[in-house]
């Protein structure tokens, strides 16, 4: 049996955009004489959905795309993800089903039995698991048809009570395909294969895994789909961060020779340049998807001549193109010549336009109307955040006068303790770093400068510093990011306590400093722009803290 793996990019919502690209696949695969064609979980209204499955009409929408894929399918197979209505009143309304679709029927279809509600994940807010299960038959082949999660419950400690495959492999499947929506990050890939491949080992049977790729807000999907043969060796593996489409003969996955892969280093403690490119890539994703999705085209970045607007900025030039990308520096009376040199630099060598707005004589007015109410009282917080919020203002109003997106510009190193200005640097409709460490930003920035010097040497080397006042650096606030970052990495990423963290032999009153700054800066968070993702836990939705609270 030949089958086709369509690795796609959908469009949550966009049901003539998702049929146009499946059907164009079913055709490429009818061409090449392909039994069985494999898309992604969800596939037809896109992953994750959220409260769009709460709507009749949606669910409608999503039943008439199947359909219409359905009167494709003559001659050919097709596997596709999609919501389904629970025909019984007890329990949620849908559930998360897979179709089997030929001859322009709906010939088999089978729900999701495992709901992840952790992290990003909350499919059992819409729907209900699975309680019976069955393999799909299709040219004399047994499938153990699968979504996700179902065959994730592999490994100690289990998640789940039950498994799926346990319930299937009775039947004496000849092959197994699992149709995913697994959000890339940098700690996931190699799990991911492992899981996959402990599944086979336990189940002696081969495994073909379709996910899907593309980024939708601040989830990205990497793609990179997996077949393994009986033997438990991979044999194919598609490529991350792009669409692909690969045939394979499933009578000869046995014969065909397995692929080496290199484990990534370790990530128990944060390691500035793991798996840089993969982050790279995936921040390029997701800016291209959130600009081509949402119809927006061009972006404003504010460019003070420090390391993350530097990383943004070309990062923003490579995904959209320089002519879309707009570089406003805002210089301060704090603001050294050193820094604006920089910013113009760098604009000059990506060839993005760039404006200079000085905020001086904005800033000394803010000063001359709040004279009366501050009094005499010494420069300190206050006059510091004026000057940001000053900022955030003015990039706000060009994104609004010429239908721009600000990009904004802010680490996660800087978001986990509060180092930024609610209304001002903290202002923007995308973060592109709010899930990169400060060390990991300056290895990105090492990385875009492999082949040539893109960021000018002197912003690599300079103190990080806001400029808000005389003399000012990051330093003088937070402690270096050589000893910031691991313990944050440790306290987020690890959901280690400050004892645990204390007992790794890092400095006990620098954990007792850092933790409480990132638990009390939750409100800050709460009120920030949607981040990209890239590790496995990200500042947003897959993080819940509450506000007010003691801990």
């Amino acid at each position: 049996m030949k089958i086709a793996l369509a690795q796609q990019n959908y469009h949550i919502g966009n049901f003539e955009y998702n049929i146009a690209r499946m059907k164009e696949a079913i055709d490429r695969a009818r061409r090449h004489q392909v039994d069985l064609v494999v898309f992604s979980e969800q596939c037809i209204c896109g992953y994750p959905a959220m409260d769009l499955l709460e709507l009749d009409d949606f669910i409608d929408q999503c039943e008439a795309a199947v359909k219409a894929i359905s009167t494709c399918t003559e001659g050919i197979g097709v596997i596709v993800g999609a919501p389904t209505r629970n025909p019984v009143p007890q329990g949620k309304r849908l559930f998360n089903s897979a179709y089997l679709l030929s001859d322009g029927q709906i010939q088999d279809v089978v729900h999701k039995t495992l709901l992840p509600t952790y992290d990003v994940f909350d499919e059992s807010r819409y729907f209900e698991p699975a309680d019976s299960w069955h393999c799909v038959q299709f040219r004399n082949k047994k499938i153990a048809l699968t979504i996700c999660e179902d065959i994730w419950n592999v490994v100690e400690p289990r998640l789940y009570r039950l498994s799926p495959l346990d319930q299937l492999i009775q039947e004496q499947p000849d092959c197994i395909i699992n149709i995913s929506a697994s959000p890339f990050d940098y700690d996931h890939e190699q799990q991911r294969i492992e899981i996959i491949r402990e599944n086979v080992r336990r189940y002696h049977v081969p495994l073909i895994y379709c996910n899907t790729v593309g980024a939708q807000t601040e989830l990205v999907f990497d793609g990179a789909s997996l077949v393994f043969n009986a033997r438990a060796e991979l044999v194919r593996h598609l490529p991350s961060f792009e669409e692909a489409f690969e045939i394979i003969e499933l009578e000869n996955l046995t014969h065909e020779p397995a692929i080496t892969q290199q484990p990534p280093a370790s990530t128990q403690t944060l390691r500035p340049t793991f798996q840089i490119d993969r982050i790279h890539q995936a921040l390029l994703m997701g800016i291209r998807d959130y600009f081509s999705k949402m119809g927006f085209e061009r972006c404003v970045i504010g460019s003070s001549g420090g390391i993350d607007s530097a990383v943004t900025t070309v990062l923003a030039c490579e995904a959209l193109g320089a002519d879309r990308v707009l570089s406003v520096l805002m210089p301060s009376d704090y603001s050294s010549s050193a820094s604006v040199e920089d910013a113009i630099a760098l604009s000059q060598r990506l060839g993005n336009r760039y404006e200079i707005i000085p905020i001086r004589d904005i800033y000394h007015s803010y000063l001359q109307t709040l004279k009366p109410v501050f009094q005499d009282r010494p420069f300190g917080l206050a006059e510091e955040n004026i000057q940001a919020r000053i900022r955030g203002n003015l990039l706000m109003a060009v994104a609004n006068k010429f239908g721009y997106i600000l990009l904004n510009t802010s680490n996660k190193s800087e978001l986990a303790v509060g180092y930024g200005t609610l209304y001002g640097d903290m202002a923007g409709g995308l973060s592109v770093l709010g899930d990169v460490y400060k060390l990991q930003v300056y290895a990105l920035a090492y990385h875009l400068n492999r082949e040539q010097e893109i960021i000018p040497t002197s912003i690599l080397h300079k103190a990080p510093s806001a400029e808000l006042r005389p003399g000012q650096r990051d330093t003088d606030s937070l402690p270096p990011y050589e000893q910031l970052d691991p313990i944050l990495y440790q306290y987020i990423e690890q959901h280690k306590t400050i004892r645990e963290i204390i007992d790794m032999g890092f400095d006990p009153a620098l954990v007792q400093q850092v933790v409480p700054m990132v638990n009390r800066n939750e409100y800050k968070r709460n009120q920030f722009c949607p981040i990209i993702r890239v590790s496995s836990k990200a500042f947003g939705r897959g993080r819940r803290i509450p506000i007010v609270g003691k801990y």
